[in-house]
């Protein structure tokens, strides 16, 4: 049975916690043993090859499919085991790959139905407990318009939802999701289909969602996007979560230290000795295609300013000195080729 009343969420709070789950098929292990927790207003990315396990986990978090075995809270609600329309009342919302729409109705007839009723329910359903609501029509018809002017879908408001061009239409889909501001969000594969420019409108539409404190978990293909808002990181290979954290924090578990970059005027083989002997540095060599001097190195922030200091005080002439925002393709590489198991 589902809990009467959801607890809330404060701000510092474990929202979804998922814990040891596990999904068989046979004799096929789809996920193994994920475990992870998101915070209020987290974003967190799950990345992975085709075939990793990354839908059957939204699935099973979202109550489309049964876990073998392990445990999903929501703020502290127990959901393993809920139907997808129960999830969805306790405040997890999610978009599928493939679009959802109401084909006949319009934009806006599309967003309020999502307001009025869960995926699950067939159209007439829908209507049906619309009618039922009726007194809240004006303030849902209000929120609808609201964000259909915010992710600039309100000059269709009145257009049927699948005149839509298909980038449009995955936008509805997440403004579909938002309207009865759920708890955490799952977004599957949004820019999957997209060309390059709708790809950039929802990486654009992405970074709204971060801005109005969204805690979002995304699987997606587009890695160095990912980078550019996702608070967290999380690589599946054959249904397990491998390696998870910020992506600098990865960086560092895979490499075994900070990656830095340097420029300098001159000498660099003077630089490149001198730097070998420093404390902390764990390699150093020229980055031609960056035409500066790459350095691994394993320390802290005080530990670069007091190489930066020594450099100086032997007479280099130092153009810049920065820490290196990882490629996050470049980390997935080397993760799921077993670097990191």
């Amino acid at each position: 049975m589902m809990a009467r009343s959801a607890r809330s969420c404060d701000t510092a709070q474990v929202v979804l916690k998922v814990d040891n789950l596990c999904k068989r098929f046979g004799g096929l292990v789809a996920v193994d043993n994920l475990s992870f927790a998101v915070y209020k207003g987290q974003i967190m990315g799950i990345i992975g090859p085709n075939g990793a396990g990354k839908t059957t986990a939204f699935n099973l978090i979202s109550g489309v499919s049964s876990p073998t075995c392990g445990d999903i809270s929501l703020c502290e609600n127990r959901i393993t085991g809920f139907p997808s329309h129960q999830v969805a009342l306790l405040g997890l919302r999610r978009t599928f790959q493939e679009i959802h729409l109401f084909r006949g109705l319009t934009v806006l007839q599309n967003v309020k139905s999502a307001a009025f009723h869960q995926m699950d329910y067939s159209l007439a359903d829908a209507l049906a407990w619309s009618r039922r609501l009726r007194t809240q029509e004006r303030d849902v018809t209000a929120r609808s318009m609201e964000l259909l002017e915010r992710f600039g879908l309100a000059e269709m408001a009145n257009e049927p939802a699948d005149s839509l061009p298909y980038g449009m239409q995955k936008r509805l889909e997440i403004v579909k999701a938002i309207v009865t501001n759920p708890k955490v969000l799952l977004l599957d594969e949004p820019a999957s289909g997209l060309d390059p420019r709708a790809r950039i409108e929802i990486k654009e539409l992405l970074k709204e969602l971060k801005s109005m404190g969204k805690t979002i978990i995304i699987s997606s293909h587009i890695l160095p996007e990912l980078a550019d808002f996702c608070n967290k990181i999380g690589i599946i290979e054959k249904g397990k979560l491998i390696i998870s954290g910020g992506v600098q924090e990865i960086m560092r578990q895979v490499s075994g230290g900070r990656v830095l970059l340097l420029r300098v005027l001159d000498e660099p083989d003077r630089v490149i000795e001198l730097l070998s002997a420093m404390e902390g540095v764990l390699s150093a060599g020229v980055d031609e295609g960056r035409s500066a001097i790459r350095i691994e190195f394993a320390g802290d922030e005080a530990a670069q300013h007091a190489i930066l200091q020594q450099l100086i005080q032997n007479g280099i002439r130092v153009q810049s000195f920065n820490e290196v925002q990882t490629d996050l393709e470049e980390i997935f590489m080397k993760v799921t080729r077993g670097i990191v198991s």
